[in-house]
């Protein structure tokens, strides 16, 4: 095969898909509604059925004046009118409507132009047929794709060329040019227009996505670092575990060998989870806990060295002074009788006290601050209410998503934490923690209600 023959093969392979995607987008009875605008409803598809009844009524005048049957004229009319409302459902069948009203006018004005039968006809479009194909171009614009749009206008422009540029006729006023400037005009803006209205769904989607994936983010990083504080907790407990294990033989007389190898297992268990432990902890610990904000400078030695002892309720006191150093006046209600609580308890309590004052401090300078611990039996109340702010809040260094954190720990343990704007311009956040940290279903009832205790100042109280 030639090189010539392998080009003319080329090329008709080419024309040939060429003219089955135009076949697929053009030759299709594929239903397109057009949607009710949000505020005027239904009113563009009245707007269009009045222009619909405009085109059959002149296009039917345009052309019984040049000598068309008036029944002809009329349904012709009606082709190019009633292509404007099926546009409003079916874009394409209702362009092949409108094409061929208009190739039907302009075969019958023809025949009338060469007898003679008619003078300055209009032609090949008429003004109606004109205006019809337009609002059909626009519609059609709007709702398909960009190529089919290009695709519809193509083929008019050629079949305008066709009718008039070969074709042609004898005493007329040529449309052909005005009726492609014009079809183009209409199809550049409906293709715009329809950009315009898919980039502004997808940034909605990609700022909703984008919004999710920061949230989503926020609370993997959240449960990463009560991940790392919680580890640290247990690996305490399993060197405890591996030490007494090493330590209770000696303080038995002449134990059984039985005993030994029990607790020897017992011991190489606990140095086994305490390795798996530590190298979870590595990979944890492969970037340094984020500051916890303010009061990590100086008031929680925790947050600035990774391996220090996790905080309990007994370094509140430190963490408040801390916290009037640094400009806010913090008093305290510590209610009920103090007990032992289990590690996780005591530092979800400590994080969340923590966290509200760092908030506080960024959010409410200046602020008065009330820090309430009520010691209920099933478990630990906490009350942190903030006033208003006295001075402006500079840029929050913080990643916002402190809340969130906080209802991860209390969650965990089985608690819940609630938050909210006081009436007086102020925050109130209240937790409740269980004793044991089960789930509610596994525990009694809190003999309160914790969205409603203590979340607002009671009378009497110095908040404004």
């Amino acid at each position: 095969m030639s090189r010539l023959d392998r080009v003319i093969e080329t090329g008709v392979d080419r024309a040939r898909r060429g003219l089955r995607v135009l076949r697929e987008d053009l030759w299709t009875l594929r239903a397109d509604p057009l949607p009710p605008f949000v505020w005027l409803r239904w009113f563009p598809h009245g707007l269009l059925c009045l222009i619909a009844f405009g085109v059959t009524l002149g296009a039917a005048a345009q052309l019984a004046d040049n000598g068309v049957g008036p029944q002809l004229a009329f349904l012709i009319g009606l082709a190019q009118g009633g292509a404007v409302v099926l546009a409003l459902w079916r874009p394409v069948s209702a362009w092949w409507l409108s094409m061929a009203g208009a190739l039907v006018g302009a075969v019958v004005a023809h025949t009338h132009l060469m007898a003679g039968e008619a003078h300055d006809f209009t032609w090949p479009w008429s003004s109606a047929a004109i205006i019809g194909h337009m609002a059909v171009l626009l519609l059609l614009a709007l709702r398909v794709r960009t190529r089919v749009a290009v695709e519809a206008l193509a083929v008019t422009v050629f079949l305008t060329y066709v009718l008039e540029g070969l074709w042609g006729a004898a005493d007329y006023t040529p449309t052909g040019v005005l009726a492609i400037v014009l079809c183009s005009v209409v199809v550049v803006l409906g293709t715009a227009l329809r950009g315009r209205r898919e980039a502004r769904v997808q940034l909605e989607q990609q700022t909703t996505l984008t919004a999710e994936e920061r949230a989503r983010r926020a609370l993997l990083e959240e449960r990463n670092r009560i991940a790392r504080e919680l580890h640290d907790v247990v690996a305490h407990h399993m060197s405890v575990i591996s030490i007494q294990a090493q330590v209770a033989p000696l303080l038995v007389e002449d134990p059984p060998q039985e005993l030994k190898d029990n607790l020897a297992g017992i011991r190489q268990n606990a140095l086994e989870a305490l390795t798996e432990l530590r190298r979870v902890l590595g990979v944890l610990r492969s970037e340094l806990p984020d500051d916890l904000g303010m009061l990590g400078q100086g008031g929680d030695v925790a947050a600035a060295v990774p391996d220090a002892p996790q905080p309990t309720l007994d370094q509140l006191d430190s963490l408040i002074e801390n916290t009037r150093a640094a400009g806010l006046e913090v008093r305290t209600d510590i209610q009920g009788r103090a007990v032992p609580y289990p590690p996780g308890v005591e530092l979800s309590a400590y994080r969340i006290v923590q966290e509200s004052l760092s908030n506080a401090m960024r959010h409410a300078p200046g602020s008065a601050v009330r820090v309430e611990v009520v010691h209920f039996p099933d478990g630990l109340f906490l009350s942190i209410i903030n006033s208003r702010p006295t001075r402006p809040a500079s840029e929050s260094p913080g990643t916002g998503h402190g809340l969130l954190g906080m209802r991860e720990r209390a969650s965990m343990l089985g608690g819940h934490v609630v938050y909210t704007p006081t009436l007086h311009g102020g925050f109130a956040v209240s937790a409740f923690l269980p004793r044991d940290g089960r789930p509610r279903g596994e525990r009694s009832e809190p003999p309160y209600n914790p969205e409603t205790h203590l979340i607002f100042p009671k009378p009497g109280d110095d908040l404004p």
